[in-house]
């Protein structure tokens, strides 16, 4: 008879199928392991790929990744709860999986290594231990703790991070979190730590570092470029970073240098002031150190600290004894006693060749601060402060103040600088003084070496003060008698003078009297419709002395670039205001019309979306507007730039749009003027120092009377790209023509590309381009890298519907403006469906003017998000 097997039905038989399955499980529990929601493992265990490590705490997760659109696969920890995926460290950097066959494990010597399925004995990534760990290591075991650390302990009972055989910590990527310690010590010098990823998508190190410097156990936190220095913090003063600008309480930022461990280092950690508010630093991969904290209220992190900011922190912005300063114009100057190494190039504001001495020491005729000098000349020390020290300081032991760390750098005639900080001590500096920066306060003192006979320019003798005093006093007095004892005849002249002539025009006449400096632009001029006449007068005038004097006489330092119209130079006006003045040139296409065109348009326009006209200068053939500065200049320096780019988020890009939008509102429906615009581009519109957008040039644009719709030209003016069909083949423009712009723009801000310059296989414009994919659903392929959200999905998909519904080729289809702002700002309006653009201008049967508002214009309140019309 043949062997019976046990039949399901059978009880007997059914509780020996489950006693045998419940046997197998208690004796082989390493068969069924699967390590998602663990936080150990274990050798023999072997986490594949889809199956992740959890810290106990559920703050920090370890798997296999592929970051951004790349299909490799990486070994990485990245924060488990919080929807952005935020990765703080790579394994297998250089050495990425090409499928989802990888397996991290513990291999035979006790390392962690990532095998590849396909072929066991393969080793991709390993933790190379130390041999005399491996044999130590009986039972070695991982474990994810919830400082992000993946520690490798030699057995499954040990807790003791002093006993580890290898942590994550210790061999960081491009992150450094809270707790973990990066070691400083002078014999080591530059500790690069932390290295970029190669691009957003790439893990394998970059082209920057970041870690410390401990010259002389005085640390500071450096960013490299390859093999070159491209920001420093600051030394180190026990408590804070003295280079950091408003960096003043311990307290506040949390660093701190662990005294000295038994391995002979000391360490430096940073202590998060609220530890349950997620942190991170980070070396981006663009070559900028970032500080990010969790904002679980918004879902995002929060930027809050961005190096290097401004042009003074880049490294030795102004060169060798050059000395930065950003508050002042130009920002390079070179230090008392040193003049600009090559003088065309520096004028040019080309600093990079920095300063030399103007006089040479003469090392050994020391002199005293007093100014008492031998002749011949001796050494001496001029006071540069509140400063950045210089990088490359060396420590002076047993100098314990200001007087030996003095006599000690002039006794030494390599010692080129001296500082005396209390909490590090005598600091020196025996090479060329580099990267200094003028702070407005919370600097540090620097004394600089200099010739006694540069001491003695600064010196004035004192009997030459006390003859200059007793001469101006007796001056004084005998005015003061004079017009005292001939006040009845001063008062005579002065009432008669004033009654024969006007009083001479001051430097800056903001006066907004009737006197116009020229009769090309004096008068009134009617506007359509019966509004309201404007006059140039309404305008405050400069006079060209003024404005020359603000721009540095219109210096090439001062310029900020080059337009149609004419150079645009940056000024700064007696009281401080930053202004740019744009200068027609004589060359210029565009001439007194337009410059007439721009000062009676926007004399009266106020709005937080328009840039504002300060004024204008007329002086014979001299022609120029003065207008608010705007620090960031134009968006197209953005969102067209690789390097800058990144500065814009998808949050700062839709508040531009946002922006944007409210203007154009404002000049066609709102402003007490009908305003067309008519050259609408990313180089018109400016960035304030919130990044806040600003439409400006209005030398194109045309006003409408109330009842007005729609003019014809036989002059097109404008940029091509951005010009509307109907407007660049027919001459006709309105407020239509404005909102086809509107939507290019939209497309270039969401794609960081140029319409003008796009070029693919498929299509000759962006425009086709993002129709394509816009009608195959792929919208987000058109994003630009440097943005890509997909918490922002919806938010951008509908930005590039608006786009779409803009750029089509009849008028009468595009919505208005107040349309445009309640379709972005509202997610339960229903979106039109557009038709595809053709790039003509050819019109249609159905191109009413009320085409839209009667089709499109009643916006849902449900759910519904697109609407197709289809002819039956």
């Amino acid at each position: 008879m043949g062997r019976r097997f046990p039949s399901p039905n059978d009880p007997s038989s059914f509780d020996l199928l489950f006693f045998l399955f419940f046997l197998l499980l208690f004796l082989s529990p390493s068969l069924f392991f699967t390590c998602n929601g663990q936080d150990i493992l274990s050798k023999g265990q072997s986490l594949r790929d889809g199956e992740t490590l959890v810290s106990s705490g559920g703050v920090f997760e370890l798997g296999f990744f592929s970051p951004g659109n790349s299909m490799l696969r990486f070994v990485g920890i990245w924060y488990h709860n919080i929807s952005v995926k935020s990765v703080v460290w790579v394994a297998n950097r250089e050495s990425p999986l090409s499928d989802k066959n990888g397996i991290f494990t513990i291999g035979s010597n006790g390392s962690l290594v990532i095998l590849h399925s396909s072929s066991i004995n393969t080793t991709v990534w390993s933790s190379s231990n130390s041999s005399s760990s491996s044999q130590s290591a009986t039972s070695p075991t991982a474990i994810l703790v919830d400082t992000g650390n993946l520690i490798l302990y030699p057995t499954e009972d040990t807790n003791d991070s002093s006993s580890a055989i290898w942590q994550s910590h210790e061999h960081p990527s491009d992150t450094f979190l809270p707790s973990m310690e990066v070691k400083v010590s002078s014999a080591m010098g530059e500790n690069r730590a932390f290295t970029s990823w190669k691009s957003e998508s790439d893990p394998s190190p970059g082209n920057f570092s970041m870690g410390l410097d401990s010259r002389a156990s005085i640390p500071q936190i450096v960013i490299w470029g390859g093999s070159s220095r491209r920001w420093r913090s600051g030394h180190w003063d026990g408590i804070i970073f003295m280079g950091i600008p408003n960096m003043t309480a311990n307290i506040l930022y949390g660093f701190r240098l662990t005294p000295v461990e038994s391995d002979g280092y000391i360490y430096f950690t940073y202590t998060a002031v609220n530890s349950s508010v997620l942190t991170r630093f980070q070396m981006g991969w663009d070559g900028l150190g970032r500080k990010f904290s969790w904002d679980s209220t918004k879902n995002e992190w929060s930027l809050q600290l961005y190096e290097p900011f401004t042009q003074c922190e880049e490294y030795n912005h102004c060169g060798d004894f050059g000395v930065c300063n950003i508050n002042s114009s130009p920002i390079c100057s070179c230090m008392e006693g040193f003049i600009p190494k090559y003088s065309d190039e520096w004028k040019k504001g080309n600093w990079t060749g920095g300063c030399v001495r103007r006089t040479e020491l003469q090392c050994g005729k020391n002199s005293t601060e007093s100014g008492s000098i031998d002749e011949g000349g001796g050494d001496g020390f001029l006071l540069v402060d509140d400063v950045k020290l210089p990088d490359f300081a060396d420590k002076v032991s047993g100098a314990n103040n200001y007087d030996d760390c003095r006599a000690s750098c002039l006794g030494n005639c390599s010692c080129y600088a001296f500082s005396y900080v209390t909490t590090i001590g005598c600091m020196v500096w025996s090479g060329d003084l580099i990267d200094i920066q003028r702070f407005e306060s919370d600097g540090r003192s620097l004394y600089v070496r200099v010739a006694g006979s540069e001491l003695g320019k600064s010196k004035v003798p004192a009997i030459v003060i006390v003859i200059v005093v007793v001469i101006g006093s007796f001056l004084l007095g005998l005015l003061i008698w004079l017009l005292w004892r001939f006040k009845e005849i001063v008062k005579e002249y002065s009432t008669t003078c004033c009654r024969s002539r006007k009083m001479e025009m001051p430097l800056f006449d903001m006066s907004t009297g009737t006197t116009d400096p020229s009769s090309e632009i004096s008068g009134r001029h009617d506007l359509p419709g019966g509004t309201k006449q404007v006059t140039a007068a309404d305008m405050p005038h400069f006079s060209f002395s003024a404005v020359a004097a603000a721009t540095d006489s219109f210096s090439d330092h001062n310029k900020l670039g080059q337009g149609g119209f004419g150079p645009v130079h940056k000024g700064k006006l007696p009281g401080g205001q930053e202004i740019a003045v744009k200068r027609l040139s004589v060359k210029s296409s565009q001439g007194l019309e337009e410059f007439k065109n721009e000062i009676v348009l926007i004399a009266k326009l106020q709005h937080r979306n328009l840039v504002r006209l300060l004024g204008y200068c007329i002086k014979g053939e001299e022609k120029m507007l003065i207008y608010e500065y705007m620090p960031n200049r134009s968006l197209d320096r953005f969102i067209f730039d690789q390097s800058k780019k990144s500065l814009l988020d998808w949050r700062k890009r839709f508040r531009i749009i946002e922006g944007i939008a409210r203007g154009l509102l404002y000049l066609h429906r709102d402003s007490r003027l009908r305003i067309i615009h008519r050259d609408l581009k990313a180089s018109n519109i400016l960035l304030d120092e919130e990044m806040n957008p600003k439409i400006s040039d209005f030398g194109m644009a045309r006003i409408f009377g109330g009842n007005q719709d729609e003019a014809n030209t036989t002059r097109v003016v404008g940029t091509y790209g951005y010009i509307s069909p109907e407007y660049a083949m027919e001459g006709l423009f309105s407020i239509k023509s404005d909102v086809y712009s509107f939507g290019v723009l939209i497309l270039e801000i969401v794609s960081g590309r140029r319409n003008i310059g796009f070029r693919s296989s498929e299509h000759s414009n962006l425009i086709g381009h993002a129709w394509r994919l816009w009608e195959e659903g792929e919208v987000m392929k058109l994003v630009d890298p440097a943005i890509v959200d997909a918490s922002s999905r919806s938010e951008v998909v509908r930005c590039v519907h608006v786009g779409m519904l803009c750029v089509q080729d009849s008028p009468a289809q595009r919505p208005t403006m107040s349309s445009v702002i309640l379709l972005l700002e509202s997610e339960a309006a229903a979106l039109p469906f557009p038709s595809q653009p053709t790039y003509t201008s050819r019109r249609r049967e159905m191109d009413s003017d009320d085409y839209f508002e009667a089709h499109h214009g009643n916006v849902s309140q449900n759910d519904i998000t697109v609407t197709r019309l289809d002819g039956r």
